[in-house]
Formats: structure tokens, sequence, C-alpha cells
């Protein structure tokens, strides 16, 4: 991806917590993520894997700006990140929505403040009501809802008021396998529609894998990027052709194996200071 248009960067990032210590009076410095560096292409769909606790959460929290880091930058279209902005687009594992408000008020709701006209709102939440596969709902309340429709509601949202970048944080955790895998698929199919760049936490590797145009790796605790793998799979994916091939076991079984040593020594470095990513491909042996 070498002549793509880097979207995103995040450079010596650094993030330490103050934690109140179990016996005694004070803190004690907890070293969250350490010497983190990634770049994002333009319209990229990336996820970052790693152990619970190793800073994956924390980063996708200081890439939204709701938190900052110790030391480091980061920086969208080389502009810094300072706090949030309607730039990024954010979808939680717990949808987040307003429960006093129906389908098509929640997604409307950054199209308000935006301060776009009651028309037009009305119109653009519907196309992406539409989007998501939520025709007849508009009117209905989340506790109304499946979990799954929830999320469909929740990407919706932050889809409709036209975001450069959609961040996501284990989206479909809380949800049953097969609406989970339909929802991968219904994913894939608007960030194609959409040519969004998505940056995705999960701690699936088959959903990194199946989603995913490069996967990154992170170390336990103090996080940072072991190493990027390039997910070489055609596109368009689809669940049953793509999880049943024995390319995806191979690359499956190459992010495993990375994970199974996550003390490992972050990725070499090649020259100008660039992450050197580890292409997958079906013909090179393990």
């Amino acid at each position: 991806m070498s002549n793509e248009v880097v979207k995103i960067v995040a450079r010596n990032i650094d993030k330490r917590f103050h934690v109140r210590r179990t016996e005694g009076k004070g803190t004690n410095e907890f070293l969250a993520v350490k010497d983190f560096n990634l770049e994002v292409y333009q319209g990229e769909f990336i996820s970052l894997v790693g152990p619970s606790g190793c800073g994956k959460s924390t980063f996708l929290d200081m890439l939204a700006g709701l938190n900052h880091p110790t030391s480091g930058e980061i920086r969208i279209d080389d502009k810094l990140i300072t706090g949030p902005a309607l730039d990024r687009g954010i979808v939680l594992q717990g949808y987040a929505l307003f429960p006093w408000r129906t389908v098509r008020e929640n997604v409307s709701f950054g199209l308000e403040i935006k301060g776009i006209g009651k028309e037009q709102r009305r119109s653009i939440s519907q196309d992406f009501i539409n989007l998501v596969g939520l025709q007849g709902f508009e009117d209905r309340y989340p506790y109304e809802l499946s979990g799954g429709m929830k999320q469909r509601v929740a990407i919706a949202r932050a889809l409709a008021y036209d975001p450069e970048v959609l961040l996501m944080d284990e989206p479909f955790a809380a949800v049953d396998a097969q609406t989970r895998e339909v929802l991968q698929d219904e994913l894939l199919r608007i960030w194609e529609e959409t040519h969004k760049t998505i940056v995705f936490v999960t701690h699936s590797i088959d959903e990194a894998v199946f989603l995913s145009d490069r996967v990154a790796v992170m170390t336990t605790n103090p996080g940072t990027i072991k190493e990027i793998v390039n997910i070489k799979l055609p596109r368009p994916r689809r669940v049953g052709d793509i999880r049943s091939s024995s390319d995806f076991s191979w690359i499956r079984h190459k992010v495993w194996e990375l994970l199974q040593n996550g003390h490992g020594e972050p990725e070499k470095k090649i020259a100008g200071g660039q992450n050197l990513a580890a292409e997958i491909s079906p013909t090179v042996a393990l």
C-alpha cells in the first residue's frame, strides 16, 4: 500500500495513567501504551488485535480525541488531534443510543450538531437507515430493537454526518455468533459503498482477518505494535466463501502465532522509520 494516501499517523505514542495504590496512600504510574507507531491509509480497513489490557481501546480513545497521549502525537490529514471532532465517527460495544430518541432521531443526532435543517436531516437519516437495512423501524425506540438492530442504528448514526474516519471498538461483541456474522457482512457492504477509513478494535482473530486490509498485532502491556499483517484475500468477501478457504486458515494461524508470543519485540523498522509489514501470501511457508 506504499502508493496509498496516508490518512492517520500515530507517532511515538506513550500513554501513562496514575492509579491508586492498593495499599497505602498515593498513586502508581501505569504505562498502558509505549512507543506506538502506526500509519493508516485513506479508505483502508485496519484492525487492532492483542491481549486484553494491551491498550487497543486506549489508543482508539486517543484517536477519537477522548483522551490524550502522555507523549507523541496523532494526526489526521496532518492535523493534530486535540479533542473530539466531526471528522471521526465512533461505534462502541454498548450501542450508546439515546433511549428517549427514535431510530430516526438517533441517526440524525450528528446532523443536528452540524446545524443541518429538519427536512434535509430527515432525508439523510432515511438514506442511512435504508443503508443498514432498518426500513420500517424509523419510529421505534431502542428498547424495541434487538441487539443487532441497535448496533445497526449506531453504525447509521456514526455514518450519517459523513465523518472521514470510523472508529469501532468491539462493536459486535455483545451479539450472538450468527448475528455477528450478519453484521460483519453488512459492515463490509457499507464500507465498500462509503469508502470510509475504518479503524476496528477486536479480540477475534477471525473477525479481524475477515474484515481487514491489514491487522496490527499488539504486544502485552505496555502495548505497542508487534507486527502488521497484510491480508491478501480477494474482495468482495463473504463469510462462507472466505472462512472455509485454506488461505483464510493460513492467515488466521499467522496472526494467532503472533498473539501467542505477546511479549515479543515490536516490528522491525525499515529506512525512513516506516513499519515493516508482514506480507501474507499463501505461497510463503510458515
